[in-house]
């Protein structure tokens, strides 16, 4: 066929159209316009709609009919240059008609050949004719000369325009007639065919075409057929491509011009493969290939854009959008030119046989006539269909089937330019391709199947485009490719993950990166394929060779996946689609887990050594933006509508977790695997559950599963596992193709005959092409053998259908199968091999697996779309490891400060998510990691003896130098981590558990280096503590007062001097920047905000803090230590001091031991709910040091007293510290240890007894309580205190004095007494200045502060008298031992201060005890008791006055004590008399006081008592005389001998006193008698006489006692 002819055939269609509508009339609208045609209305909206993409027409600013017809004349002219036009008529030039006569509109051009054409062609020659004369011009040979047809058009048009006023009212397939017939005619050159071209696209652009031109549909129909048929002679290469390029641009102008959406299913098409052609030409320039790809990206991308507008004016009508697509699509079919032969058809001739005689040229003519039908007059109701789904599925096919990597007909070029093209075309419109089924599928088979074949390319060309479409096409089309997503990802997984472990680095500690996985959770898949639930197992080299398995891909191969793995990840939603669809799914891999351990191992950075240098920050970066994007999603509005319950997707995981370790146990051992998988509940104890779960699922291996069915005893289970299978209506072939694909026949015969023969027996009853169970099972081993000798590559000769017909004649029960059913059956096993597990590796594996999958699709379900953040908190749980693992080893290996600010914002948002989603295990994780890179979280506290003080200015506090702090100054990277880590533990304090350990000992670290101050208790009034001590600086420098001396010999002698002083070197200018860097940097982290937020944690947020405290506690007992506690002297010396001399070394102070105690102190005391919850560790940490206190300093031991006092005080109720043994504890420590925590120990005990109550009560009834006080009475630092909690309790409302420790107050209070003794020195030193002056005052009362507290003492002493009575009432003893246990130790007392040296305190004690022996409440009934004041009190004070050691301790108030004593004696005898003289023991009594008032009246003190004695006792005597006690026996016989007796007493040493009071008559001999037997009796000495010498104001102060005490 010529190519005029094939130029014929290509217009066939569009002429067809025309001609089949060509009867009817025009339709014309109100104003006589003509309608287009009922399909441009139609679509009006749409062309609407779409010229927001579509380019508008330019302006002009000439005639557009004067430029028309300039278009015109130059196309003509060129043509007249050429020999085959050079004799037309001027006509196109002239733009006069032929025949002028003629009116109305011309006749319609037919198709060549029709029944119209000869009389046209006579009609037009008969015109031709007369023009040629009426010019005068004459044809060869005296003949007319016929017009060219093409220049015939030109004329015509120029006539029709000559005319038209408006050009925009010209119908516009008028317009392009003559330039389209110059387009598609083949003797045209191609300089000519480019200025037609360049005509029509001035056209177009300059809006003359546009759609409210007249028939603007059928002109662009028409053009579309003519340039998709260009015809041209080919002459020049360059000019043909120009001619080509021209074309593509007219194309591209077309598609995206407001005649766009007009266009026809098959114009489209035609289009489409015109432009696929030029970029398959090998022939073509790679510039002209290069363009021809940019327009087909361009004019796809508005095809595909139109799909959307497609979709919009559907609304929810899409299926007659598909129903479109379904249809009859032969007509559309795109076959484009790969070859390389040819673009367009075009005259092979040369020019010169064309004109070589006229006959040749008439003949060109007539085929010009022939190839350039004018549409001009074609009818304006041409129904033109736009296009729309059909064309562009046609489009996605023949670019999908370029990428065939089996077509050896196409190039690597052009599989690259079709996957560029498609990449567009999902770029635009890949959800609605996702959306419409006739798209989806071939995205879904033939375009999956093709790319991930593709991938495994070594072309990086082929592999980069690959990757980009696979990724585009999984971010665009997922929701319908959930198993094809599965297998790409798989195997990118597969191929990136790093093949080594991770390296070992010397400064990161291992346990930082121990959550990245070192392969992938399916690395070590059973016998079946992992993705697509395909049991072949493929030797890892073949599978490498089909695309199934990663293998060893060169460096860049690998980037290009990571970076399509990258632009994955970074999409919001996409890895919780995974974590849902699949991590979620028991038959489908963990690949969320599996790409964010890929994303993480190789985002370290010896990625780079098998990769490139780009691969650890692209993976870096789509691991943070994956942490960003669930950051992001944390205060969203959670969206559940339309997705999975999420315990559900719990309920699965757990599942799936142990469905996994199961299905691992049954490939090694089924039984225990079926074991386990009943014990956690996965199936039943029956044959049945067993059977549905081995069929099920994907992990079990199919060589196991061959091997446990067909072993005998399993046969309940084969049988079960046929039962799964529907063999109805199947083939014996078919039905045991179904079988063999679901495990692997095992290899002994046996063992084979067992599963042969029970599918024999299910299967007979089901076909009706076999008599009975044995000619199933001998057709059954048949096509097995059958199978393997059609497929087995060892066998060289098949077998044909006639052997096999052979080898099954009279099996079927005697008779043959029937012929039909045999050669099925043989040609089925032919053409299609039965895939057997474990046994192919070739590429029909590969084709079986991707059947398989395609099979599964839809059982498997679409996939969810989550763009939700209610899957977030499971899906961190289950990946957090990997990324913060990955963000440690990153951050501690990496010197560039970009990474470092981003792995820093990495960790704040991990800990964010893990506090939002409580996640404790991983903020914990979190913690730790950050703890280790600041390089301050270890055992050992640094080294503090050389701290240093620095004031660096007068307005600026002073700064610690310390190891730690010049240290951590140094380094920025720790600096940056201890930032990061303080901020993730703000406001988070509430989550951490196992990461308190970690805060704790850098806490700890800061505060024994200056760095932060202790716990802040100031909102906690119940610890009034100093702040904790620190060790001693070793010096303090104040860089401020010193001068600006710099100097050699300054920088010398500071030296030297601070080598002789034996201090430190001070410290650098770079240590004290250093130093002054960490203060900003721990200033930085706000840890006050910390602090002031742990108080207001829950109580078990508070447990997790308290333990983590109590673990840095140092143990009680070393491991090498004996338990029995030994001397301190005698401790031996440690292993590391052996053979160096023993020496004894005091416990060290540890401040930080302190902090821990008090932060737990303050912890417990918050709340009620804290002390009854924390209280009990607390208290019992704390009596672990008390008990251990010699192994302490006194400065941790005395603060760890009071607190747990305070803990005792808080938790009295609970029991969790018990008084007494807390007493005895402390009252055990040594002497000099109880000194030193004497004031701390003391503030406890008044804060434990400050309120009366159960607690104060018992306390202050144990003897170790008293014992402590005793003890520290004497301390004169602790003695206040002791006072003032002796004196509160004795004084307090209610008192705290009870029967239990009445005794032990009296005898506290009686050594205050005592100790106020040292103010008699006082006392004589002022009175001696006194009496030298002669002051006119008289002496005040001691300031001194014992003196003060002696005069209280005695006071309080005195004041217990009020509650002897009561508690004599409460006690339970008699009343004679009541009265001795609670009256004489306050009589003992008194009488004891009496002898006081301290004057003031004696007068008082002898007061209160004047008092007391006076008071109505001291007698009883019982005069056994009461009576002992005498015996126990009055006398034993008055012998102890007269001792001379008593009496020299001061003199003058001495004497005067003497007196009074005398007179209270005799005061009380004559208060008690009437009682007393009703006791038998009255008359030894009264002797008694006789006789202590003799040793009185001898003491040799003077006139003092010389006068008070008689007057005392005569006093008496008178009393007694007059109460008639002391009678003569004259008057009472029964008081003879107490009458008798005292004269004789008193006789001795008052011989006169008995005549001067006249108690007896006259003549009464008792006088005589004791008078002369005092003259017998010698007179007593007085006990160690005092000297005589003394002073006048002794006498004077011994003759006013006598006047004072009667005066008392």
């Amino acid at each position: 066929m010529s190519q005029d002819a094939q130029s014929d055939a290509t217009m066939e269609p569009v002429l067809a159209a025309a001609r089949t509508s060509s009867d009817a009339p025009p339709r014309t609208s109100t104003f006589g316009r003509p309608i287009v045609s009922a399909n441009a209305n139609a679509s009006a909206h749409a062309r609407s709609s779409n010229t927001q993409y579509r380019s508008r027409p330019v302006s002009v600013a000439v005639d557009p009919v004067s430029l028309v017809v300039s278009e015109c004349i130059s196309v003509t002219s060129a043509m007249r240059k050429h020999a085959r036009w050079a004799g037309s008529s001027v006509s196109s030039i002239l733009g006069g008609n032929p025949n002028p006569v003629q009116l109305g509109p011309p006749s319609p051009l037919l198709r060549p050949g029709s029944k119209g054409s000869a009389a046209s062609a006579s009609m037009d020659g008969a015109q031709d004719f007369g023009l040629t004369n009426r010019w005068g011009l004459r044809g060869k040979k005296g003949k007319s000369m016929q017009d060219n047809p093409l220049m015939a058009g030109f004329g015509r048009l120029r006539h029709d325009l000559s005319s038209c006023k408006d050009i925009h009212d010209f119908d516009a397939p008028a317009l392009l007639n003559p330039f389209l017939q110059v387009i598609q005619a083949s003797s045209t050159s191609a300089p000519i065919t480019i200025l037609a071209l360049k005509a029509i696209r001035k056209f177009l652009s300059y809006g003359f075409i546009s759609p409210d031109s007249p028939r603007f549909p059928l002109a662009m129909q028409s053009l579309s057929t003519a340039i998709t048929h260009c015809r041209f002679e080919a002459s020049d290469s360059a000019q043909d491509e120009v001619v080509l390029l021209m074309i593509l641009h007219l194309m591209e102008d077309m598609l995206s011009g407001p005649g766009g959406a007009l266009l026809s299913d098959e114009s489209v098409c035609e289009m489409m493969e015109t432009g696929l052609t030029m970029c398959c030409q090998s022939r073509l320039s790679e510039l002209l290939r290069r363009t021809a790809e940019a327009a087909m990206v361009r004019m796809c991308q508005i095809i595909f854009e139109h799909l959307k507008h497609l979709e919009v004016q559907a609304g929810d009508d899409l299926d007659a959008l598909d129903d479109e697509a379904n249809g009859e699509t032969e007509a559309l079919r795109m076959v484009p030119s790969t070859n390389g032969n040819a673009v367009i058809a075009s005259s092979d001739a040369p020019p010169s046989e064309e004109r070589s005689s006229s006959s040749i040229e008439v003949a060109n003519n007539d085929a010009e006539l022939n190839s350039a039908p004018a549409i001009s007059d074609a009818p304006d109701a041409l129904d033109i269909k736009p296009y729309s789904l059909p064309s562009m599925k046609e489009l996605f096919r023949v670019l999908v089937d370029l990428l065939d990597p089996h077509d050896r007909q196409q190039g690597d070029t052009m599989r690259v330019m079709a996957l560029r093209i498609i990449h567009v075309a999902l770029e635009v419109a890949g959800p609605s391709i996702a959306r419409h089924p006739a798209l989806a599928v071939v995205a879904e088979d033939r375009l999956c199947r093709h790319l991930f074949q593709l991938v495994r390319s070594d072309n990086m060309a082929i592999l980069q485009e690959s990757l980009i479409v696979a990724g585009t096409l999984l971010e665009t089309c997922r929701g319908v490719l959930k198993l094809q997503q599965e297998l790409f990802l798989s195997y990118l997984v597969a191929c990136l993950h790093p093949p080594v472990e991770i390296p070992w680095e010397a400064n990161i500690d291992p346990s930082l990166y121990d959550g990245i996985p070192q392969r992938p959770s399916g690395a070590k898949p059973p016998a079946s394929q992992a993705g697509s639930g395909r049991a072949t197992p493929v030797p890892v080299k073949d599978r490498q060779k089909l695309g199934m398995e990663g293998g060893a891909r060169k460096p860049d191969a690998r980037q290009a996946m990571v970076e399509s793995v990258s632009a994955l990840a970074r999409m919001p939603s996409f890895l919780v689609e995974l974590f849902v669809n699949y991590d979620c799914d028991a038959n489908r891999v963990n690949l969320c887990e599996d790409m964010i351990g890929l994303l993480s191992r190789s985002a370290l950075p010896d990625s780079a050594t098998w990769s490139t240098t780009s691969v650890p920050p692209l993976c870096l970066d789509a691991l943070l933006g994956f942490v960003q994007c669930v950051a992001d999603r944390l205060d969203d509005e959670p969206r559940t509508e339309g997705l999975p319950d999420r315990a559900m997707l719990k309920e699965h995981r757990r599942r799936k977790n142990v469905i996994v370790k199961g299905a691992t146990k049954f490939n090694e051992k089924p039984k225990e695997g079926l074991a386990y998988l009943k014990e956690a509940g996965i199936i039943d104890n029956n044959a049945v559950s067993v059977a549905k779960f081995l069929r099920q699922t994907s992990r079990v291996s199919k060589a196991v599963l061959g091997d446990f069915l067909s072993k005998k005893g399993n046969d309940d289970y084969l049988e079960a596992f046929l039962d799964m299978f529907d063999f109805s209506e199947k083939r014996v072939d078919e039905a045991l193709r179904l079988l063999l694909e679901s495990f692997r026949l095992p290899g002994e015969s046996p063992l084979i005959e067992r599963i042969i023969t029970t599918f024999a027996k299910k299967y007979h009853t089901l076909s009706e092409d076999v008599a009975n169970q044995d000619a199933v099972f001998v057709l059954t081993y048949a096509i097995i053998m059958l199978n393997v000798d059609q497929h087995s590559p060892k066998i060289k000769k098949r077998m044909e259908l006639v052997d096999f017909r052979r080898q099954m004649r009279g099996v079927n029960d005697g008779k043959d199968f029937n012929p039909e059913f045999l050669e099925a059956t043989f040609e089925a096993i032919r053409t299609n091999e039965i895939i057997l597990p474990d046994e192919h590796d070739n590429q029909h594996a590969f084709d079986y697996a991707w059947r398989e999958l395609l099979l599964k699709t839809e059982s498997a379900g679409p996939l969810v779309h989550c763009n939700t953040n209610i899957f977030d908190a499971d899906m961190f749980a289950a990946t957090w490891k990997p990324i913060v693992s990955t963000l440690s080893y990153v951050f501690m290996s990496a010197t560039d400060d970009a990474v470092f600010s981003r792995v820093v914002t990495g960790f704040d948002q991990c800990a964010q998510i893990a506090a939002k989603h409580g996640i404790t295990e991983a903020l914990d994780h979190i913690i730790q990691n950050l703890s280790y890179m600041t390089t301050l979280d270890n055992e050992d506290l640094s080294n503090t003896i050389l701290n240093t003080e620095v004031k660096v200015s007068d307005d600026s506090d002073s700064v610690m130098v310390s190891e730690l702090a010049v240290k951590l100054g140094r380094d920025f990277k720790a600096q940056l981590a201890t930032l990061v880590l303080f901020r993730v533990v703000k406001g988070s304090e509430h989550m951490i558990k196992d990461g308190w350990e970690h805060i704790v000992r850098i806490w700890l670290k800061l505060f024994v280096n200056s760095l932060i101050p202790s716990f802040n208790n100031k909102s906690h009034t119940h610890l009034k503590l100093p702040k904790i001590p620190l060790h001693q600086t070793s010096q303090v420098i104040d860089r401020a007062a010193k001068t600006a001396e710099t100097g050699l010999f300054s920088a010398l002698s500071s030296y030297i001097s601070s080598y002789a002083a034996d201090d430190p070197p001070e410290p650098s200018a770079e240590e004290v920047e250093s130093s002054l860097s960490t203060a900003d940097c721990i200033k930085a982290c706000h840890l006050q905000d910390i602090f002031a937020n742990i108080p207001n944690l829950p109580v078990s947020a508070l447990s997790r803090l308290m333990e983590a405290l109590l673990d840095q506690l140092p143990d009680d007992e070393s491991s090498n230590v004996p338990v029995i506690t030994v001397k301190a002297e005698s401790v031996p010396s440690s292993p590391a001091s052996v053979g160096t001399k023993a020496v004894q070394t005091k416990p060290t102070y540890d401040p930080a031991v302190v902090y821990l105690l008090e932060f737990c102190t303050v912890l417990a005391l918050k709340t009620p709910e804290t002390i009854e919850s924390l209280g009990k560790p607390v208290a019992e940490a704390l009596q672990a040091i008390l008990r251990n206190s010699n192994r302490y300093h006194s400065a941790l031991v005395s603060r760890t007293a009071y607190y747990q006092l305070n803990i005792l005080k808080a938790t009295y109720e609970h029991d969790y510290v018990r008084a007494p043994v807390l007493l005895h504890t402390i009252s055990s420590f040594p002497r000099e240890m109880l000194a030193k925590t004497s004031q701390l120990v003391l503030q406890g005990l008044k804060l434990c007894i400050e309120q009366p109550g159960p607690l104060r009560s018992e306390i202050m009834t144990s003897p170790d309580f008293w014992l402590i006080l005793r003890t520290l009475a004497g301390n004169s630092h602790s003695s206040p205190t002791v006072f003032d909690i002796l004196e509160g309790g004795v004084s307090g409302s209610p008192s705290a004095i009870i029967a239990d420790n009445y005794e032990a107050a009296i005898l506290l209070l009686n050594e205050y007494a005592t100790a106020a003794q040292v103010g008699a020195a006082d006392e004589q030193k002022g009175e001696r200045r006194q009496r030298n002056a002669r002051p006119p005052k008289k002496e005040t009362s001691s300031e001194n502060t014992v003196v003060s507290r002696g005069v209280k003492a005695v006071n309080l002493i005195s004041s217990m008298t009020a509650r002897v009575p009561h508690l004599m009432k409460q006690s339970h003893l008699e009343d004679s031992e009541a009265w001795s246990a609670y009256w004489l130790p306050i009589f003992q007392a008194l009488t004891a201060q009496c002898t006081n040296p301290c004057r003031e305190v004696r007068q008082l004690a002898f007061s209160s005890l004047q008092r007391s022996l006076l008071s109505p409440e001291l007698t009883c009934s019982d005069h056994k008791e009461w009576t002992a004041i005498f015996g126990e009190v009055l006398f034993p004070l008055i012998l102890k006055l007269l001792k001379p050691e008593v009496y020299s301790s001061d003199r003058d108030g001495m004497s005067e004590t003497r007196v009074q004593a005398a007179s209270l004696l005799c005061k009380t005898f004559l208060q008690y008399l009437v009682l007393l003289s009703k006791w038998d023991g009255m008359l030894d009594l009264w002797l008694q006081i006789i006789d202590i008032m003799d040793r009185l009246m001898n003491s040799g003190q003077g006139d003092s008592l010389e006068e008070a004695v008689p007057e005392n006792l005569k006093n008496v005597l008178l009393f007694m005389s007059s109460s008639g006690y002391l009678v003569p026996p004259s008057k009472d016989p029964e008081q003879e001998t107490l009458w008798v007796e005292t004269w004789k007493r008193i006789d001795r040493f008052l011989p006169d006193l008995r005549r001067d009071l006249l108690l007896e008559d006259e003549g009464t001999p008792v006088e005589d008698a004791t008078t002369e037997k005092a003259a017998v009796e010698p007179q007593p000495e007085a006990e160690n006489e005092p000297s005589e010498q003394t002073s006048s104001d002794e006498e004077e102060k011994a003759e006013e006692a006598p006047s004072k005490e009667e005066q008392a």
